[in-house]
């Protein structure tokens, strides 16, 4: 009997491992000469750190050093006044850092990351990538900080904020508490390896690549999510599938079972085409399953998204002469669509 546990755990580890991670056909160019290095400032420290009777003098010399980032922290993440109105600031500012829910979640902070190295060396290979295909992009200035449990990342105008206490690990013990405004099935993906992944997805839907305002159909809203996902295969090297989209390991073996059910019911109910936004939404949206689909509530969510990604995989698969920038600028879905000649799998 034991023999036959190992064995069966043995095999769906293999399948797990065998179905997490993107396809080899994917086709990356050669950054290795390309000189760049990601440094993460850790204001979170130094917010941490900040003996109260020194707030106005701090606060001057931050204005200096953190520019944009530094008002749009004060004003819109911590919301404790403009830094301009130093009194008002100091006497809210003040309030805030002597509580012991701002003491402890720094304490937590400070454990899970006690410096950002791994996130550092993952982040200036994925920026390689980008600077190879847009070397007109302006690499912004990383700035790690504590929001309250406001902000995961934001892209600022001369800035790329992580909010670490939106990545303290699925068992963070804040977590639970918050149930109400960030459900569970969103909490677990706050933790220390979805950093590079969701900076990336930022980046992408933001800066380089934001939706067409002239998406209406489903089908439209499939192919930029697939090939947002896409990006993502080529600029993150040896991240999981199911990091990129989010899902748990049960729910990629249930897509991965069921994807060309998954196409036959989109085409059975007229989807692709369908411009009623409310009604195709629930495909792209975040949720704990998709409602209309399998059973006990163990289908994936955003199935639109996951079906559009597979649709642009078999794209690029037929089409190997096409780079990522030319296919992000390709704006007719249903020509990628056609090109991919995807029929479900």
């Amino acid at each position: 009997m034991k023999l036959n546990i190992v064995q069966i755990y043995f095999f769906f580890l293999i399948l797990s491992m065998s179905s997490c991670y993107q396809s080899d056909t994917i086709v990356r160019p050669d950054v290795s000469d390309m000189d760049l290095q990601i440094k993460i400032a850790r204001f979170d420290q130094e917010l941490s750190a900040l003996d109260t009777s020194t707030i106005l003098q701090k606060n001057s010399y931050w204005q200096r050093q953190y520019g944009l980032f530094y008002i749009d922290f004060m004003t819109e993440m911590l919301e404790v006044g403009h830094p301009k109105d130093s009194l008002q600031l100091e006497s809210i500012l003040k309030k805030v850092l002597i509580k012991k829910d701002f003491a402890d979640l720094s304490t937590a902070v400070a454990t899970t990351f006690t410096n950002l190295e791994r996130q550092e060396k993952e982040l200036s290979q994925a920026f390689k990538y980008i600077k190879y295909y847009y070397p007109e992009y302006v690499l912004p200035r990383f700035i790690a900080f504590i929001s309250g449990f406001s902000f995961q990342t934001i892209s600022g105008e001369d800035y790329l904020g992580i909010g670490l206490d939106m990545f303290l690990g699925a068992d963070s013990e804040f977590y639970p508490a918050l149930i109400q405004s960030i459900p569970r099935y969103i909490s677990r993906r706050f933790t220390p390896e979805n950093i590079t992944p969701r900076v990336i997805e930022t980046v992408l839907r933001q800066e380089l690549f934001p939706q067409h305002d002239g998406d209406v159909n489903m089908l439209q809203h499939m192919i930029y999510n697939g090939k947002v996902l896409y990006a993502m295969d080529v600029i993150l090297e040896g991240v999981a599938d199911s990091l990129k989209i989010g899902y748990t390991s049960r729910q990629m073996e249930w897509i991965q079972r069921y994807q060309e059910d998954v196409w036959a019911w989109f085409i059975q109910e007229n989807l692709l085409y369908s411009t009623d936004y409310m009604g195709v939404q629930k495909y792209f949206s975040e949720a704990p399953f998709t409602r209309e689909l399998g059973e006990n509530s163990e289908s994936a969510p955003k199935l639109g998204s996951y079906i559009g990604w597979m649709i642009v995989r078999k794209f690029m698969e037929r089409n190997p002469g096409l780079d990522l920038k030319q296919l992000l600028a390709k704006d007719n879905a249903q020509d990628i669509l056609e090109g991919s000649k995807f029929r479900g799998k």
